[in-house]
């Protein structure tokens, strides 16, 4: 990897994009590089969660390479944005969550990655856009569908129409991240978010996010129809026996996710 960092320890893993001298901008190489990271995530079992940051206190990642960019054509934009949400949409559908620690500048691109994460934890300097409009363009990597999912959809409009950047506080009031920290404890606060997930029963945890994912797409009564069924299929499992021995006899459990 030459635009990616790659840790696991403990059951969390972390992927770093690093560009700093770019802002950690992203290019074809970066999709690419990044494409093959969740290749490996997705085939470890040992990960119970994903953390996706960017290299240095300047940017999460600015947005898309513009030198790169600035040279499509009409085709060769449409394979790009095409690339770009494929990857995104498997980091989305990983079984595991990932959580985005957005610090510093997560701008176009660098946002709709940010949304593709389970939630965003965000460091008080943090500033975060869509600002594809002023460069005669729109959100390509999923920007468009997902904000207005997370936000309401008269707020991604106005953000998405006048491409006018937020900092972490009102991002926060809008509901776009979770949790807004001082930028030296961002990767503290982080670490005791994916230390509590990855001690929890993984399976559960993982129907818990396809229920909440898939639950989105349908109307509610068959959305819980879904979470029943959910429910029931974790019976089959060890963790679900072992949780609930554990509680009866005021003991803390021990998950293998099986």
């Amino acid at each position: 990897m030459e635009t990616l960092r790659i840790s696991n320890s403990d059951g969390v893993a972390r992927i770093t994009i690093s560009r700093e001298k770019a802002l950690n901008a992203l290019n074809t190489q970066v999709l690419d590089e990044l494409n093959v990271a969740i290749d490996e995530i997705d085939k470890d079992k040992s990960i119970r969660v994903l953390v996706i940051t960017g290299q240095g206190e300047k940017a999460f990642v600015a947005g898309a390479d513009i030198k790169e960019i600035s040279d499509l054509t009409s085709e060769t934009a449409k394979a790009f944005a095409e690339k770009g949400q494929k990857v995104f949409r498997r980091l989305e559908v990983l079984k595991c969550p990932v959580i985005a620690a957005v610090n510093g500048f997560a701008l176009g691109g660098g946002l709709e990655l940010a949304l593709s994460c389970d939630f965003i934890v965000a460091s008080e300097n943090a500033i975060f856009g869509l600002p594809e409009v002023t460069l005669g363009l729109i959100p390509g990597f999923g920007g468009t569908q997902r904000l207005s999912r997370i936000v309401s959809p008269s707020t991604a409009r106005r953000l998405i129409y006048t491409g006018e950047k937020l900092d972490a506080k009102k991002a926060y009031e809008i509901g776009l991240v979770t949790e807004v920290v001082p930028q030296e404890e961002l990767f503290k606060v982080v670490d005791k978010i994916t230390g509590k997930i990855s001690a929890l029963a993984p399976v559960a945890i993982a129907h818990a996010k396809e229920a909440i994912d898939r639950g989105l797409d349908h109307i509610l009564d068959e959305a819980l129809h879904l979470e029943r069924d959910f429910f029931a299929s974790l019976y089959r499992t060890k963790d679900v026996r072992e949780g609930t021995r554990a509680f009866i006899e005021k003991r803390k459990p021990n998950f293998v996710g099986a």
